[in-house]
């Protein structure tokens, strides 16, 4: 008897976001079956990589990035186009760190004008990112996406805390696009983007980020997550949910005792930056396949590697 393979065929699809503008724009989503499930239907558009350079000097990341990018990462410009110019990124995240009120708590202008400078350099897509404190992230995006508008960015991320402050301003005001943060439950996930759209955000506007943690730390719980919103966005048919999904890897996976521990402390491990980019494409690795449309590494050749796996897979 010839072999007959099963399909797997859904009512759901996850609707497409395009970010940037011109030839490098770049649009995420569109599938309407599981992560790289081609031979079940249509994959959409492949899986796109970042990677995350910061407003300031960064003084609290790994001494190989600090080498790396000795001659760039004392401006955001520079930096930005080094890696445009040196790497195989999508697109580039840019975290405004100087904004933080616990660090140098510059203003929503000054950030506003360095954001301005960052996306008029590049012909890649930006997707800007807060310094983590909703009160300060809703006045500085708001600054932010007007000094930015026509580049068609996205916004990471809107939160409970502040996502009408950052929905009306990135998306409604200025036309760009937004990342509904929610802290990996399906449940807190599906209310933000309810909310958003309440508020007057389109769907097609919006990427989700469900949130994340570095492999061995807890990831079965975004795995389980990502899992159960990908399911009802797909066989539920729950358009609540059919959003892309951003992942935002480098954080967390430069942050662990393996990344950061050095030889002296742990011989047998071995190179601190190979365990860094170990860490990074594992944790960026296990995202994809669990559903996630894009990934921000920091590593270039964490970039690389993933881009492989993405092209061998897609």
């Amino acid at each position: 008897m010839a072999f007959k393979m099963s399909v797997q065929k859904y009512s759901g699809k996850i609707s497409e976001v395009e970010i940037g503008t011109g030839e490098k724009a770049i649009k995420i989503g569109g599938e309407n079956i599981l992560p790289f499930y081609n031979f079940d239907g249509n994959g959409g558009n492949t899986q796109k990589i970042g990677i995350e350079i910061t407003d300031i000097y960064p003084e609290g990341w790994s001494d190989a990035f600090k080498e790396m990018y000795k001659d760039v990462c004392d401006c955001p410009v520079k930096w930005a186009k080094h890696v445009e110019e040196n790497t195989k990124a999508d697109f580039i995240c840019l975290k405004l760190e100087s904004a933080d009120p616990n660090g140098l708590d510059k203003t929503p202008e000054e950030c506003a004008e360095v954001a301005k400078k960052v996306v008029e350099a590049v012909s890649v897509p930006v997707v800007i990112a807060g310094c983590g404190n909703h009160e300060k992230d809703a006045k500085l995006f708001e600054k932010v996406a007007q000094a930015v508008d026509g580049h068609n960015c996205l916004f990471l991320s809107a939160t409970e805390d502040n996502y009408k402050a950052v929905g009306a301003a990135a998306s409604m005001a200025y036309s760009h696009k937004v990342s509904a943060e929610s802290s990996v439950d399906i449940n807190l996930a599906k209310q933000l983007n309810v909310l958003l759209g309440q508020l007057g955000v389109k769907s097609e506007n919006i990427v989700m980020n469900i949130g994340s943690s570095a492999v061995g730390y807890g990831y079965e719980y975004v795995a389980s997550t990502m899992d159960r919103i990908r399911l009802a966005a797909f066989g539920q048919n729950d358009k609540t949910l059919q959003m892309p999904i951003i992942t935002p890897v480098s954080k967390e996976t430069w942050n662990v005792k393996e990344s950061i521990a050095s030889v002296e402390d742990e011989p047998a491990w071995g190179c601190v930056e190979k365990r860094g980019i170990a860490m990074e494409i594992s944790t960026a690795a296990s995202a994809l396949v669990g559903g996630s449309n894009a990934v921000i590494l920091r590593h270039p050749e964490s970039v690389e590697t993933i881009k492989e796996l993405v092209s061998a897979l897609a």
